[in-house]
């Protein structure tokens, strides 16, 4: 059963904007903080940016100033607006919920920052 969904994906030039949406189940919007990670090529997936059920939210220090994540609880759906891309932004953008007995994860989008 797949619990989360991403969309929003695709090529983008640097210095363009992405909206990434994550849907998910109630039962994860009615009891768990919210995350975004990346993984790049190569390399281990990162913690992006977070937020709890109430909107507290928190960024890595690479997108500060450029990413904003947001949560709908009523319509299950997530978000990261994304502006001001940088090439080093390119990575398969996954949402997670801690899930409570285990890891719950959409099964990614690709973000491509290139000109």
């Amino acid at each position: 059963q797949v619990e989360l969904e991403e969309s929003g994906g695709g090529l983008v030039q640097p210095g363009g904007s992405l909206r990434l949406s994550c849907a998910g189940s109630q039962r994860i919007f009615r009891t768990y903080p919210m995350h975004w990670y990346r993984q790049a090529p190569g390399e281990q997936r990162k913690l992006v940016e977070g937020i709890t059920r109430g909107g507290v939210t928190e960024y890595a220090d690479s997108v500060k100033g450029r990413f904003t994540i947001e949560r709908d609880n009523p319509r299950t759906v997530m978000y990261v607006e994304m502006n001001n891309l940088e090439s080093e932004d390119t990575a398969v953008y996954y949402c997670h919920a801690p899930g409570g007995t285990e890891e719950l994860w959409g099964q990614g989008t690709q973000v491509t920052v290139s000109s």
